[in-house]
Order: C-alpha cells, then structure tokens, then sequence
C-alpha cells in the first residue's frame, strides 16, 4: 500500500494519529514533504505563467475582454462565446432568488484559456472546480482502450480487408448526465444571467465524476446500437455484421478512448 498509493496511505496515517508508530514514523513525512513540493511547483507554473507564444494568457473573463479591447479585437470574446454556446447546456438556471434543492453542494465555476499553435487560435473553457470537495461515492475511474487493443484490431483490420475510420466526441462530457448534486453562481461569461444560481445537469469538465460519467454513458449508447464489451478489453466494443455487396460475415469494431 505504500508503495502503491503512498500519498492516501500518510495522510490516513496522519488523520488517525498514527504517523509516529515505528511502520510510518521514518517514512510519512517525507512523503508528505514530497506532496507539498509537488503541489507548489504546480501552482508555481500555472501562476507563472502569464503569456504563450508571445500573448498574454488572461486569467479572468474580465481581463480577457479587457485585452480586447486594447488590442481592438474581439478575439478572446469570440472564443468565450463559441465556449459557452456549447456548454449552456450542462446548467439548469433558477429563477431570481430562487435556492437550490436541499442536498445540493456549492462548486465555483471558472474559465480557462489558452492559445492554439494553429494559428494562435485563442480557446476557452469552462470547467468546475471539482477539486474543493470530497470524492463522490460513485466509482469515478474512467478507463481507456489499451494500446495492445488497438495494434490486434488494427491488425484483424489489415487482414480482412476492414475500413478504418476514427472520430472524436465534441464537448463530450457534455453529453452525459451529472452524477453529482453541485450548484453554482453564474459569472460574467453567462451575460444576462450572471449572478444567478444554477444546477449542474451534464458532467461539466472539472468534476471529479466527469470522465466515468461518460464512460457509463456512452457504454449504454454502444449496448443500445448492438455492441457488446470485449471481455479482455472492456472498451473494445464488437457487432455481428453482413458485407452489403456479396453477404460476407464479419465483426464491426469500436475502441473507445476517453480523454
């Protein structure tokens, strides 16, 4: 355990006052050293770090429209705006004054930008501070195909003469349905409905739920198509199916990859 999960193993060991007996006494403060030094440096960079490629980075919504209007563009709102046209809809917005169901935990919501290679193309993204609190009792691990999957699949591809085609989920997230009860205060990026209060209805990036929400989710859309789990590899999916131009068998399959 130690040696597996060495930060949860001295911190329960610190909680329950057992940090000085002899199996932890030499070894959980150094680990728990090693754990702020982590943490420290992390912040240190984000903090740091003020422009990319040679633009300044903001940090609020306010001081992106800010650089705005200096530069006499409307390039940051453009991106706030494209953001937020996808991600509305993981709010349920109350009306004025209006509290949210008892049960509900408040979680603060902030943007986060960057700037593409690709032509400096500025990005935005909304995303929950999932981080401020516990862990939802739900399973929150999401797993990914394994790299071995895909070499046999692609493999069994090049044998039987099989199509590949890959393609990505845009907002993906965004299309599976919240598994925690969390609330929040809408800012500036909301325009008209700032200052209001919202319920969290889609699995909002930033929620520690987020990527096994989806996870189950798309596994009941690939049962609803016809596809069954690979039990060697939970996310290889595979489907009966028939050549429409000579009637030959053969298996159709999907891997699933959740960033």
């Amino acid at each position: 355990m130690k040696e597996s999960y060495p930060i949860q193993v001295a911190e329960y060991a610190q909680s329950k006052g057992i940090a000085n007996e002899p199996a932890f006494k030499w070894w959980t403060p150094y680990v728990l050293r090693r754990r702020d030094r982590i943490i420290a440096s992390v912040n240190k960079r984000y903090h740091k770090r003020t422009h990319k490629f040679g633009i300044e980075i903001p940090k609020t919504v306010e001081r992106a429209l800010q650089i705005d209007r200096e530069n006499g563009n409307n390039l940051w709102r453009d991106a706030i705006a494209k953001e937020m046209k996808n991600v509305r809809v993981a709010f349920r917005i109350l009306d004025d004054g209006k509290d949210p169901p008892p049960g509900y935990s408040f979680m603060k919501c902030h943007m986060v930008f960057d700037i593409k290679l690709d032509g400096f193309k500025r990005k935005a993204r909304l995303v929950a501070g999932g981080h401020v609190l516990d862990p939802p009792a739900v399973l929150t691990y999401s797993s990914v195909v394994s790299r071995d999957s895909v070499r046999i699949i692609l493999t069994i591809a090049a044998l039987n003469d099989l199509e590949v085609k890959a393609s990505d989920v845009q907002n993906a997230y965004l299309t599976a349905p919240c598994e925690e009860k969390v609330w929040t205060k809408l800012g500036p990026e909301f325009g008209i409905d700032q200052g209001k209060s919202a319920l969290k209805v889609r699995a909002l990036y930033g929620l520690r739920s987020a990527g096994a929400s989806f996870s189950r989710h798309i596994a009941d859309f690939m049962r609803h198509l016809g596809y069954n789990s690979c039990k060697a590899d939970p996310d290889v999916w595979y489907k009966p199916m028939v050549r429409p131009d000579d009637g030959e068998k053969y298996y159709s399959y999907m891997l699933l990859y959740v960033d």
